[in-house]
């Protein structure tokens, strides 16, 4: 059960994940001791799975990202298990994600030039198994990204 300090802890939590554990109690209004013990439960129920770093890919030179939208050939009753577990493997997929529905799955890729994604797309993304159509969607700008819970 998430009690109301909980609930404060994961807001201030979302807002700045690298403040101090002194700071945290600080702002939610806990004992220190008690920002840990309720941190570590947290943890422990899987609320929180963990802290990341978050990598800017653009800074690294992917200047290109591209959402693919897959529908594959479900003819073959391992299609998904053979085609995700190849996705898996092109370090240029960022994300996977499943859905029901006309498309099957879709793939983010990221790039540093349109160039560099022809040749991931020819050399990595057509060769992935039980494909019947892809998509593309050029990405031209993100409005909104977070993965924060109105709590």
């Amino acid at each position: 059960m998430i009690t109301d300090s909980d609930r404060r802890l994961l807001r201030h939590l979302q807002t700045d994940p690298d403040q101090p554990m002194a700071a945290l109690a600080a702002a939610t209004g806990l004992p220190l001791a008690t920002c840990y013990k309720r941190l570590d439960r947290l943890r422990e129920q899987g609320v929180v799975r963990a802290e990341q770093a978050v990598i800017n890919w653009p800074a690294l030179g992917y200047a290109v990202e591209v959402s693919l939208r897959i529908t594959l050939d479900k003819t073959n009753p391992r299609a998904f298990d053979e085609f995700l577990a190849a996705a898996r493997d092109v370090p240029e997929v960022t994300e996977i994600q499943t859905f029901l529905g006309r498309v099957d799955v879709r793939l983010s890729v990221i790039a540093r030039t349109m160039g560099h994604y022809q040749e991931i797309y020819r050399a990595r993304i057509l060769t992935l198994p039980h494909i019947a159509d892809i998509e593309a969607l050029m990405h031209v700008a993100t409005i909104k990204e977070t993965e924060s819970l109105p709590l």
